[in-house]
């Protein structure tokens, strides 16, 4: 059998064989290597090994085998090197001319063969170029003998190289030995978007890429169950959504909408699938998960429908569930004293000991209560009350309170005959008792109260008594002061307004 080498030359598309005749050439070697052109250097790719002759005819075809000359030198690769450089310094050149001349072709690359005498220049066209002319210029520009070769975009994409989609170098640059035929029924049957700039390479062509795991996934399609078929779960009827066939995995969607995805080896058949292969002469195809497939999967959607499903069908019992361990009574809150009157929890019991609220309590459950009319002096004690243990609190009031204080204080030093010293926010000194400017602008009721008042006390014959339970004043009275007009236009003059004007109600603290 005969013994082959491969070798790897920089414009080739794919990797040749040579003869190692004896020189003991080995993977990574540089090697001198007798072509058709001349000599040429190349790289050793691989081991020497034996073929059959069926193989090597496929392989060369009717060419004949050519021998390896040696292994390269030192002195060999500097020339190389040399050979190299002056390629690249050609390349100028070797455009000019070509735009010069006008021709519809693209410049790859110039190549001088290791002996010297003759370059190569390489270019990609869509079609035959006449180029005799060219030939005759470049001659007389490089002194050497001209060898046009016309390659095609993927030997082209393989020569100068670059990077993919992927982030990878180049296949056809990095390890291709050959281009293989690749057409548009590759990107379907592996489910790409057929967008010309997603599977189209560097060359402009379809990437060499998609042919690499075509047969891995006609194999899994001619195994799995066709798209959008119906399978059958525990948990009901499953419909095929999508293939992941590097896993060999096949996404189900459920009734309920959820998704799970299942190997194909853990599907089985069932006896209609058998009876239908059976009669069409197909493959049999797997439409059945059991329940030890859907226990294994770590999903929590599906143990839970799982352990639901066992529950309607009375394999596990429900849990039984205390109340007490749900439901908890809430805490009452204590609802803080008014000034009105104790919570309304406290306040039947309040009433009955006859007891008022102590000084914290109505300082710290003050609140607004309205007046009413008709309820004459009912709240006057809880009132007055709260008035005394207000200062004691140590609590900050409002000056109609103050007034209202100071009028109180002003009456019993009338009646003990003392002089009641006059200060800022009494409203005047009109505190006097049983006058009907004792109280504050701000503590009297409002006209329409008044009125109604006037009404029920006319019509029960009587004259109403003042607010506070107090005694009603002659006009005539001694020390009885002058009724002082009221103004409309302001809101805040003299002290808060009426009960309905948002002022504080009378009898009531802040």
């Amino acid at each position: 059998m005969p013994t082959i080498i491969p070798v790897k030359f920089t414009y080739a598309a794919r990797d040749l064989w040579f003869d190692p005749a004896g020189t003991g050439a080995q993977e990574g070697d540089h090697v001198i290597c007798a072509t058709e052109r001349g000599h040429e250097i190349g790289l050793a790719v691989g081991d020497a090994r034996e073929v059959t002759p069926e193989e090597l005819s496929s392989t060369i075809g009717g060419a004949q085998l050519r021998d390896v000359v040696r292994i390269a030198t030192e002195e060999d690769l500097v020339r190389a090197d040399e050979l190299a450089r002056r390629g690249e310094e050609s390349m100028p050149a070797f455009r000019r001319h070509v735009a010069e001349s006008g021709l519809d072709m693209k410049p790859v690359g110039v190549e001088y063969l290791f002996d010297g005498e003759k370059a190569v220049c390489y270019f990609a066209a869509e079609e035959r170029v006449d180029f005799r002319q060219l030939v005759r210029d470049l001659a007389r520009e490089f002194h050497v003998r001209i060898d046009m070769r016309q390659i095609g975009v993927r030997e082209e994409a393989a020569i100068v190289g670059g990077y993919g989609h992927c982030g990878q170098e180049l296949c056809c640059r990095r390890f291709a030995t050959g281009f293989d035929p690749v057409s548009i029924r590759m990107a379907k049957e592996q489910d790409l978007p057929l967008n010309s700039t997603k599977i189209s390479g560097a060359c402009g062509r379809l990437m060499c890429c998609l042919r690499y795991e075509f047969e891995a996934y006609r194999d899994f399609k001619s195994r799995a169950p066709k798209r959008n078929a119906v399978i059958d779960t525990p948990l009901g009827k499953g419909k095929i959504v999508e293939y992941d066939t590097p896993k060999e995995q096949i996404c189900l969607r459920l009734e309920n909408g959820k998704q799970i995805r299942v190997a194909l080896a853990d599907m089985t058949a069932s006896e209609a699938a058998h009876r239908k292969s059976e009669e069409l002469g197909c493959p049999c195809r797997p439409d059945t998960v059991t329940r030890e497939v859907l226990d294994r999967l770590e999903s929590p959607d599906v143990q839970m429908a799982l352990a639901e499903l066992d529950r309607k069908n009375g394999v596990v019992a429900e849990p039984e569930v205390d109340a007490a361990d749900l439901f908890v009574e809430p805490r009452r809150k204590r609802r803080r004293a008014t000034a009105g009157g104790p919570a309304s929890g406290e306040k039947n019991e309040r009433v009955a000991g006859s007891s008022a609220p102590s000084g914290d309590e109505a300082a710290s459950g003050r609140r607004r209560r309205k007046r009413r009319p008709g309820d004459g002096g009912g709240a006057s004690s809880a009132a007055s009350s709260e008035q005394q243990a207000a200062p004691a609190a140590g609590t900050h009031r409002r000056r109609h309170h103050q007034a209202a204080e100071g009028g109180a204080a002003g009456e019993g030093a009338q009646q003990a005959g003392q002089r009641r010293t006059r200060r800022p926010g009494d409203k005047g000194g009109q505190a006097a008792a049983g006058e009907k400017g004792a109280q504050p602008r701000g503590m009297q009721p409002s006209r329409r109260r008044r009125a109604q008042q006037g009404g029920a006390a006319a019509a029960g014959g009587e004259r109403p008594a003042p607010q506070g339970g107090q005694a009603p004043q002659q006009p005539g009275a001694e020390g009885a002061p002058k009724r002082r007009r009221r103004r409309r236009g302001g809101r805040g003059r003299g002290g808060a307004g009426s009960p309905g004007e948002g002022g504080a109600p009378a009898g009531g603290a802040e």
